[in-house]
């Protein structure tokens, strides 16, 4: 166990780093029913990829660039209201990622190519220093946002119609909810994985949701969830050599399906205590 804590040390702290600022928006993502919009930005960053080796920039820069800018665009659009949101979100989710393929592949990148995987699945054991440094300053933005913005970001999830009503900037507001998420999906791209950012969002935040009285507790609750995911997965995929953003999104499931069957097995297990007496 020492020699995990010491050999796993940097990946357990960029892991946990973004399970604690995950939790309270993956909360978010499940009340206002986003998750589609969280597979979108993901599905982007793989175009913010393709675009920092293009133009030689820090690559968690132009991810962070161009999912901000994805969403301010779906704003515009939804606001229009052209189409039906979720074809709005098929239509962009797609269309950057082909995007992101097609400027690769016109790259002819040997470098882009041999690491696309870590990209898609995340590299969670090769997190340095400087990946640290993003998560924590990223991270640190986004809690002291929603610390101010909270119960606006509250009334607008319980209905947008009141709010209004109450004078609060539901657009505004609405805007920059979406802004944190893709920021957060933009730092946690490479520790996690675009393909897997969303669900380490949404499963810790589902699992909390079953035992949490108040909001709060249920952000609370889903970044302890997915603490407690990342330091499983990392035990698991240390001892079984697995992959290990995979394993940590299985072993996030895992807590999901636990949560969903403790409250039967409670039951089965009063039924037998009376039958018994």
């Amino acid at each position: 166990m020492v020699d995990f804590f010491w050999l796993l040390s940097d990946a357990l702290l960029a892991g946990i780093g973004v399970a604690i600022v995950a939790g309270p928006l993956g909360s978010f993502i499940v009340w206002r029913r986003m998750a589609y919009f969280g597979d979108t930005l993901a599905h982007s960053a793989l175009l913010g990829v393709a675009l920092g080796f293009l133009l030689q920039v820090n690559l968690t820069l132009a991810v962070i660039i161009v999912c901000l800018l994805l969403a301010i665009l779906l704003v515009s659009l939804q606001q229009k209201q052209m189409i039906a949101s979720d074809t709005l979100l098929g239509i962009l989710a797609h269309t950057s990622l082909s995007l992101g393929l097609v400027t690769i592949s016109l790259m002819d990148s040997t470098e882009i190519s041999d690491n696309l995987m870590g990209y898609l699945f995340g590299e969670l054991l090769a997190a340095t220093k400087t990946d640290i440094v993003w998560i924590i300053a990223g991270g640190a933005l986004v809690l002291v946002v929603l610390y101010l913005l909270w119960k606006p970001f509250l009334a607008i999830t319980v209905d947008e119609d009141l709010a209004k009503v109450e004078g609060l900037p539901v657009a505004w507001l609405r805007l920059a909810l979406m802004l944190l998420i893709a920021l957060v999906i933009a730092v946690a791209m490479k520790i996690v994985g675009m393909l897997l950012i969303t669900s380490l969002m949404i499963i810790p935040a589902a699992t909390a949701q079953r035992f949490a009285k108040t909001p709060e507790w249920m952000a609370v609750g889903a970044s302890l969830i997915g603490s407690l995911a990342v330091f499983s997965g990392l035990l698991v995929s240390y001892h079984w050599d697995t992959q290990t953003s995979p394993t940590i999104v299985v072993c996030a499931g895992a807590l999901f399906l636990l949560a969903a069957i403790m409250p039967t097995l409670s039951q089965l297990f009063k039924k037998s205590l009376k039958r018994v007496e």
